[in-house]
């Protein structure tokens, strides 16, 4: 299993959570999400994986549900 962490921008409810839950985990080989909601900050975003996921994809996915990876297109 990998463990990949990384920020996002612009979350401010459950339901921002949701879907950007819902988009990570349509990626191949994601097992779990975890997101720490920070109102009005970056939200820190935990994707478990059977194997290490390409970045741009995970940018794409968060991207699909409206938000962006900070700072955009890195992960920390």
């Amino acid at each position: 299993m990998t463990t990949t962490t990384f920020s996002v921008d612009g979350m401010t409810c459950g339901n921002c959570v949701k879907h950007v839950t819902e988009e990570l985990t349509t990626l191949p080989g994601v097992t779990d999400v975890q997101v720490e909601l920070v109102t009005g900050g970056s939200s820190p975003v935990t994707v478990t994986s059977e194997a290490p996921l390409d970045p741009a994809a995970i940018a794409a996915a968060v991207d699909e549900a409206g938000y962006a990876v900070t700072p955009k297109g890195s992960l920390l």
